[in-house]
């Protein structure tokens, strides 16, 4: 897995870089106003698998899973450190394909 480095939005705006999405999938430092943009240049719809690490509120353990449909974009998040984090405060995710996916992570 690689590590996502964490980009600041601030007042005078934020250019996300991306980079492409790792078979393996990817983690990020998560400080609860952390979105994940996801790409998806494929031909396909790829899905995006966040991690639950705890129960949500429901008291269930289950992971996100999006959508980004061919040729699409989805921003993913902000997500709840206590139920995304792992014990090194990162979140885990994961994608059904990375051919022609890129991501950024970005703070706000």
């Amino acid at each position: 897995m690689a590590v996502l480095n964490v980009q600041m939005v601030s007042s005078a705006g934020v250019a996300p870089a991306f980079v492409a999405a790792e078979a393996g999938g990817d983690k990020f430092a998560n400080y609860g106003r952390t979105c994940i943009i996801v790409k998806n240049g494929d031909a396909s719809p790829t899905t995006v698998t966040v991690n639950s690490q705890k129960p949500c509120d429901q008291g269930f353990d289950h992971d996100l899973t999006v959508s980004v449909p061919a040729g699409g974009e989805k921003w993913i998040g902000p997500l709840d450190p206590g139920r995304f984090n792992n014990a090194a405060g990162q979140v885990e995710i994961t994608y059904s394909a990375v051919t022609s996916v890129t991501v950024a992570v970005v703070q706000v």
